[in-house]
């Protein structure tokens, strides 16, 4: 292989490299939407849940407000003792968060805490 082509190789290969690593960030949305310079408390039942990938996410009911609270992702939640059972539909639940500059009834959830008292740190 002559040292032109292989400075051509080397050339995609650091393209190629560079572009994948980049894939990650792009399939991942940012925090930045969300006021985090103004803490959030709510308390409230869940009245719908989604405990999957990227993020679960919860809605709750806080007198007659219904909150879209989205969590972490759901290898955090279990490694951290937020099971699926605990942030089932009827549960009681408090949480810190930030409220999103974009939607009025949307917040990320920082921590949560289960009826009976036990808090999870989501972040």
């Amino acid at each position: 292989m002559s040292a032109m082509s292989r400075r051509s190789v080397l050339r995609i290969a650091a393209v190629t490299a560079m572009s994948m690593a980049a894939v990650p960030a792009l399939a991942h949305h940012g925090w930045s939407t969300y006021d985090q310079t103004k803490p959030l408390t709510v308390t409230g039942k869940i009245v719908e849940t989604h405990y999957e990938n990227p993020h679960a996410s919860i809605r709750i009911d806080v007198q007659g407000k219904r909150w879209l609270a989205i969590l972490a992702p759901i290898s955090r939640m279990e490694s951290r003792g937020a099971s699926a059972e605990k942030v089932a539909v009827g549960k009681q639940v408090t949480l810190v968060g930030y409220a999103s500059k974009e939607k009025g009834d949307e917040m990320r959830v920082e921590r949560i805490t289960f009826d009976g008292g036990q808090t999870v740190e989501l972040r």
